[in-house]
């Protein structure tokens, strides 16, 4: 026996061709999403093409992972819509083949993927990341490319503002230039004018070379002198100056060093630094805890306090051996110093108070800040698995909805992998967000997606597999009609084509008894009366005398429809349409109606329904009476 039928490399087949033009789609996606993000870092910065491709190409590495589950989602609905569509999934389910042994091949190979996305994100991701941020970092710290714009000051040279009226593109000259030079300081600040000026890079890429035409200097002499009325300042008017401006415009590699990052961090490294980092928490925690427990968290410079008194006329004599009592009563010694020693000791109390403060809050920002690298680390183990199984888990959710669907191509199928990577994404978010923010553990934070969407594609298998109708809304329609009581009217119409005429004289005995039992249950049962709670919800009783009338019922209308005459069918129009549970428990399980019961607002507001429908059946009985006694005395005429 062969390991893969014909069905298993046909189903492999259709689904991989699928798989790898989404997969691509799906890493352009979140590309484009990751760019925008980064799109100051390369705009303006004159970067060359190799550059560029590597930022592209690592973050194609680190953006694998992520684009790996929508491409699955997205290649499951198109295939298994395409199937269904083509009425080929119908064939298979005909042939006995159930939906489980058609998603086989399929599973084992979601379970290859999972492995190899976990091993990616453990092997190559982590470098990738850590060459994505060295380049990032190497990006920002660029200078940027030069491009004046008209009309505004531009700040893109360190230390200058740059003011351009007009330039012309094809010959780089500048007309109407304002210069304003801060090198010197802000207050011998340089201010040039120039009718025109050309600026250009030297050839090494380190300085900018700027030939400036028919124009005047003005320089500050004083830079002192600012607080002056008069400032003393030097003009001079020129018909060409040039000036050398450094401005390195290369593009050099930093060797800045991101190890200590947890996203550029396997998982044995990440483990090793949840041990150091915990090791670091514990060891400060306890020496901040001894510190406080000493009263020891500022200790302020006696000598220096000493001083400080003695600039304020404040003579402090040396401690004497103390023969009181230990019980000292502060508010008595302060009352007895000076006005100017309790100001003094007053303001050295606050600039203790003050500075020990301070200390304390510094000391909790650096067990934050330890805190957060530790909660950093544990996210990023969780998050290796939970994306890994995050292929799984969407092929679950991706190839039964679309078997449900069966609508392939890149409508439906496009906009239903959006919504539910959409709401993956954002339970996703805010599962890191509560882990990273300390709120909830982080293995919880991460497992928060997968427990979310898990059930939904268990859900979504079952019904495909049994043939279940997700996605009528003729059936949804139906079950809101019956919960508000909104009933369909009858029309009858003349048949065109009628093969048994109805026997009239039987018909008129059986609408008379049809209203005469209509009668007999409205004088015998209080419809107006409030349902009683207890016998609604704990002694559940069907109205079996209502649903013979209602079976009676339909069966003369039934019959009555073949007439011919057209005041009887009009007459049959007129015969309401019971439902014979309406007005009694709302559940026909004895258990879900105690449950109903007990809780209370449920129960209460089922009730009020009831009330309602049983206040409806009073008038349908009163209908069902006046119109049977009526069809009854026709049936007779007509017999």
């Amino acid at each position: 026996m062969r390991i893969l039928k014909r069905l298993d490399i046909f189903i492999l087949k259709n689904f991989f061709t699928l798989f790898l033009g989404t997969f691509v789609i799906s890493l352009f996606v979140v590309m484009m999403q990751f760019l925008w993000k980064y799109v100051d870092d390369l705009v303006g910065k004159g970067l060359g093409i190799d550059v560029i491709a590597k930022f592209f190409f690592y973050a194609a590495e680190t953006l694998v992972p992520m684009a790996l589950p929508l491409a699955i989602l997205l290649a499951a609905l198109i295939s298994f819509g395409n199937l269904g569509e083509r009425l080929e999934l119908l064939a298979i389910k005909a042939a006995g083949i159930s939906l489980w042994r058609t998603l086989r091949p399929l599973a084992l190979l979601m379970v290859l993927l999972t492995g190899w996305s976990y091993y990616f994100q453990d092997v190559v991701a982590p470098e990738a990341q850590h060459k994505l941020m060295q380049l990032l970092f190497s990006m920002r710290q660029k200078s940027p490319e030069l491009d004046i714009p008209e009309g505004v000051f531009y700040d893109g040279v360190e230390g200058m503002n740059l003011f351009v009226q007009k330039k012309n593109k094809d010959t780089g000259m500048l007309y109407g230039v304002i210069i304003y030079n801060f090198r010197d300081g802000v207050n011998n600040a340089h201010i040039i004018l120039s009718d025109s000026a050309r600026l250009e890079t030297s050839a090494d890429k380190q300085h900018l070379l700027l030939s400036m035409f028919s124009g005047e200097q003005f320089e500050n002499m004083n830079s002192n002198a600012m607080q002056t009325k008069e400032v003393p300042y030097r003009r001079e008017s020129f018909v060409r100056k040039h000036f050398i401006i450094d401005f390195n415009q290369n593009f050099e590699m930093s060797d800045a060093d991101f190890s200590n990052s947890a996203r550029t961090k396997d998982i044995a490294q990440l483990r090793v630094g949840i041990d150091s980092i915990a090791g670091i928490i514990d060891s400060t925690s306890r020496a901040f805890s001894l510190d406080m427990q000493r009263g020891t968290l500022y200790i302020p410079n006696t000598n220096r306090a000493v001083a400080d008194d003695a600039a304020m006329g404040i003579v402090q004599e040396k401690p004497k051996p103390s023969t009181a009592p230990r019980d000292v009563d502060i508010d008595t010694l302060f009352a007895h110093l000076t006005p100017s020693q309790q100001v003094s000791a007053m303001m050295r109390a606050q600039n203790k108070t003050v500075l020990a403060s301070i200390d304390m809050q510094y000391r909790s920002d650096v067990i934050e800040s330890y805190d957060k690298d530790l909660r950093l680390h544990r996210i990023q183990i969780w998050q290796k698995i939970t994306l890994a199984l995050a292929c799984i888990v969407f092929f679950f959710i991706g190839a039964p909805l679309g078997a449900i669907i069966r609508k392939g191509g890149l409508g439906m199928p496009v906009v239903v992998a959006v919504i539910i990577f959409i709401f993956y994404y954002i339970v996703n978010s805010l599962g890191y967000n509560l882990a990273y923010g300390g709120t909830i553990p982080p293995w919880l934070g991460m497992w928060f997606s997968t427990a979310v969407l898990a059930p939904i594609g268990a859900f979504f298998t079952i019904k495909s597999n049994n043939d279940s109708v997700v996605f009528n809304m003729d059936a949804y329609t139906q079950f809101f009609r019956r919960l508000w009581g909104i009933r369909t009217k009858r029309h009858i119409v003349r048949k065109e084509v009628i093969i048994n005429d109805p026997q009239y004289a039987e018909m008129a005995v059986m609408l008379q008894q049809i209203a005469d039992d209509a009668r007999d249950y409205r004088n015998t049962h209080n419809l107006r009366r409030f349902p009683h709670y207890y016998k609604v919800f704990f002694r559940v009783e069907r109205d079996e005398r209502i649903e013979r009338l209602s079976q009676k019922l339909e069966y003369c209308v039934d019959s009555l429809s073949n007439s011919k005459d057209r005041h009887v069918l009009r007459e049959l129009n007129a015969f309401p349409v019971l439902d014979p549970h309406a007005h009694t428990a709302p559940f026909h399980n004895k258990y879900w109606n105690m449950a109903a019961g007990i809780l209370l607002p449920v129960g209460i507001i089922l009730v009020f329904r009831m009330a309602r429908f049983r206040n409806r059946l009073r008038r349908d009985l009163r209908q069902i009476v006046t119109t049977g006694e009526k069809i009854s005395e026709m049936c007779k005429k007509l017999s």
